[in-house]
């Protein structure tokens, strides 16, 4: 007797495989989890520094309006000394302190109009910076007015915007 061939082989219909499981993702996923997570972590620090620059750039404008108002009006030597301070602590922040903490005299006022005085600071009203803030009394050439524009334009041009 010869057997039917369908009946021996017994074949049945192609069968799919069932759909792919939610976890664990394809490696792809993982790939685009990292990237998402850098990405992340990078705009939280963009964040955070630009906040912390806002902020230092507050804080030294007030102290400037303080230090203004005292060099206008009672013109002590001790508010110059100050605004040779506040600046020396921004170009601290801000530049590599190899390159500025060494800094006297003309070397400081050079420095200060290489990075936003325009030759103002070794030529214009900041050239009083180099031995204002150590004489018993302002000097007589003094300009208060044009210093501190001169400072407050070198801070915002510093301190972020």
């Amino acid at each position: 007797m010869n057997p039917n061939p369908q009946q021996v082989l017994q074949l049945r219909d192609i069968h799919l495989p069932g759909a792919p499981a939610f976890w664990p993702p394809a490696p792809g996923w993982w790939f685009v989890a990292a990237a998402l997570l850098a990405l992340l972590a990078w705009l939280t620090i963009v964040a955070l520094r630009g906040y912390r620059i806002r902020l230092q750039r507050q804080r030294v404008l007030s102290a400037l309006a303080s230090l203004e108002h005292e060099l206008a009006s009672e013109r002590t030597p001790d508010a110059l000394a100050q605004m040779s301070v506040l600046l020396r602590r921004l170009a601290l922040m801000r530049f590599p302190r190899q390159q500025v903490a060494a800094l006297t005299g003309s070397a400081w006022l050079r420095f200060l109009d290489e990075s936003g005085g325009s030759g103002r600071f070794t030529e214009g009203p900041g050239r009083v910076l180099a031995a204002g803030p150590y004489q018993r009394s302002l000097p007589s050439d003094l300009d208060a007015t044009g210093l501190i524009a001169l400072v407050r334009e070198w801070v915002n041009r510093n301190a972020g915007a």
